[in-house]
């Protein structure tokens, strides 16, 4: 685990750098200005922002905080999380990144886009864990993270009815495409493999990412961004991370000019949140398996991962992570698994892999780990996150400075890059209106 990093934290409590050309009802955010925020003057203090939650969404935030702040707006970012670094839901994340639903085989809301920034993210994370520098502070974080960051093989998924068939290619992206492929090209990626309908869809531009390793890099790219800052004139910009978990959002009331929750299912455990929120919980099991060293390697290092009820997301030849269950209403959100909940996962989610690939007969259960993950509702535009301002529903007569970034749920891992710079050009600009109104809709209604 990386140890805890800290760009020297500034202790003064002074509240409140930013005067409010038109605050909104309730004391939520402005809204319908084309300029929501005046600065005081370039020598203003740095902006303190609190962050919530270490996972894809508060790190995607933290990223672009510090990549569009300004000399005259400088950022100090304390990063809030009791476990650290990837501790919930998305560093147990199977790793699967690709911009289609499978089950309808279309191009997910604004699937180009989120597509683009989170490819972009995951160069970044990648460049500065390449680029890093091995310390006595960094030799634990080498000996974890000693394998890939981003696993380029692609993603397969087999048509297992007629509806897979219907693949709506208009939709596809030149980036990422959908190749329907036959099952003897199907076969020569993976051998064994099922194709019952002869067909299978083959995306070779999507990836698998390893989301605890990348999340480590993600969080040492915004080391650097800090110190690259600091010395190109944009003094005061810092970054913290703090192992510590914030019981109450009132807590941090004086002391940060935003804060932005990005907890997941734990934010609906804040009091002022609690019930609130319309988030479902599920609980998800995912396991690890090996080949044993007497059986024959199936999967070249550049085989496929595969999509199916059951995933599989290859970690190499002889490694691979099965995934995941549904445990709805669950409020377990240890990643630790005892022998019965592994026992009963495997049971769920074996014989959904062999009815794609048999060939996982050979391999052995090597462990397993499970996460929580926050379920969004679902809108006409589908299952999309919640974004927004949400001073209303924490109370109290406040400027535009509780925001919620939360409901990643399966697909955090293509929504976080494009939302994560969504919401952190509105904390800077204090304007709501820069986030799609599709995915602050759902406090409207709770309001209503």
């Amino acid at each position: 685990m990386l140890p805890p990093s800290c760009f020297i934290r500034n202790p003064s409590p002074t509240f409140l750098p930013w005067e409010w050309k038109s605050p909104g009802s309730r004391g939520g955010c402005s809204r319908g200005t084309t300029s929501s925020v005046l600065l005081s003057s370039p020598s203003q203090r740095p902006v303190r922002c609190a962050l919530l939650g270490a996972g894809f969404a508060g790190l995607s935030v933290a990223w672009h905080l510090l990549q569009h702040s300004s000399k005259e707006l400088r950022v100090c970012i304390d990063i809030y999380d009791e476990v650290g670094i990837g501790g919930g839901a998305s560093g147990v994340s199977g790793g699967l990144l690709h911009p289609y639903s499978p089950k309808a085989a279309k191009l997910l809301w604004r699937g180009a886009e989120c597509w683009k920034e989170s490819l972009n993210l995951l160069s970044i994370a990648e460049a500065a864990w390449h680029s890093r520098e091995s310390t006595s502070e960094t030799q634990e974080f080498d000996q974890e993270l000693n394998g890939f960051i981003v696993r380029r093989g692609g993603i397969l998924r087999p048509a297992m009815d007629i509806k897979n068939l219907n693949v709506l290619n208009d939709n596809c992206l030149a980036s990422c495409r959908i190749e329907p492929i036959d099952k003897d090209t199907a076969q020569s990626l993976v051998p064994k493999l099922c194709v019952p309908f002869n067909t299978a869809f083959y995306m070779p531009k999507a990836v698998n990412i390893h989301s605890q390793r990348y999340l480590q890099a993600l969080f040492l790219a915004c080391e650097n961004l800090v110190k690259e800052l600091s010395t190109s004139g944009f003094g005061g910009t810092k970054l913290c991370l703090h192992k510590k978990s914030v019981n109450k959002l009132l807590e941090l009331q004086g002391e940060y000019d935003a804060v932005i929750i990005c907890l997941g299912a734990k934010a609906d455990m804040l009091p002022e949140l609690s019930g609130r929120l319309p988030l479902r919980t599920c609980r998800g099991v995912i396991a690890h398996l090996q080949l044993p060293d007497n059986i024959g390697e199936d999967y070249s290092d550049h085989s496929p991962s595969i999509l199916s009820d059951a995933w599989l997301a290859i970690q190499g030849p002889r490694s691979l992570y099965m995934g995941s269950t549904w445990e709805w209403k669950s409020r377990n959100y240890l990643p630790n698994v005892s022998a019965e909940e592994a026992t009963k996962a495997l049971q769920e989610l074996l014989p959904k892999a062999s009815a794609i690939y048999p060939g996982i007969k050979d391999w052995t259960f090597a462990g397993a780990r499970a996460g929580l993950r926050a379920m969004p509702p679902l809108t006409p535009h589908g299952s999309l996150p919640l974004l927004g301002c949400i001073n209303d529903l924490v109370g109290g007569n406040h400027t535009c400075k509780y925001w919620l970034f939360g409901g990643l749920g399966s697909r955090g891992l293509l929504y976080h890059g494009l939302l994560g710079k969504l919401i952190a050009q509105a904390v800077l600009l204090g304007n709501e209106d820069l986030i799609p109104s599709e995915l602050t809709s759902w406090r409207r209604k709770s309001n209503s």
